[in-house]
């Protein structure tokens, strides 16, 4: 199973404060996007995972900040999933803009079902949401 992954993010306008970088809040969108093209890449899909009544729920994240990313920088997003347990996936990120590490974090998710009940991860999740 893949459990690595990177994307390129070019940083818009919108995703910056009134001093051209990047708001701090824009980081853990950049890391969702990160954990979505890895499931994409591992052959998953969330769309139909939702469908089926499972859904990914952040039970903890963190962003460590290093130097600021800014409007029009063309950034490196790694995504690595370090740990799949039996109802929770833990994923790291790294940011870069070229070879310099711009903020690095990481994230817990935990399984549930539309009721907000932790679910166990089913075994091969991407054969399970395949269509």
């Amino acid at each position: 199973m893949l459990t690595e992954h990177e994307i390129e993010i070019r940083v818009r306008y919108s995703e910056t404060d009134a001093m051209n970088c990047v708001h701090h809040s824009r980081y853990l969108n950049y890391f969702e996007m990160g954990r979505t093209e890895l499931f994409r890449a591992q052959g998953g899909n969330y769309r139909r995972m939702e469908e089926l009544g499972l859904f990914f729920v952040v039970a903890s994240v963190s962003v460590r900040y290093r130097q600021p990313a800014r409007y029009d920088d063309q950034l490196v997003l790694h995504t690595s999933l370090l740990r799949q347990g039996p109802v929770k996936l833990e994923h790291q990120y790294r940011l870069f803009r070229g070879a310099e590490l711009l903020a690095e974090g990481s994230s817990v998710l935990a399984c549930v079902d539309r009721n907000g009940t932790i679910q166990p991860i089913p075994e091969n999740l991407t054969e399970f949401t395949q269509q």
